[in-house]
């Protein structure tokens, strides 16, 4: 049950990430600092979830 909760959080800072990276990509530029940050903090995100999703098929 904590493996879905995770597993729906992290679904959720996914979405809202990524819509603060299009959003500032949009504004700012795409190779702007802060649209990278919110790039690389998207790219953890979407790894973290890859690993919950992986243990939670195995368990």
């Amino acid at each position: 049950m904590e493996t879905q909760k995770s597993c729906c959080d992290v679904v959720t800072e996914i979405n809202n990430l990524r819509k603060a990276m299009i959003a500032t990509g949009m504004s700012k530029g795409l190779n702007d600092r802060e649209t990278l940050k919110y790039s690389q903090e998207l790219d953890k995100l979407i790894l973290r979830w890859q690993l919950i999703l992986r243990y939670q098929v195995e368990c």
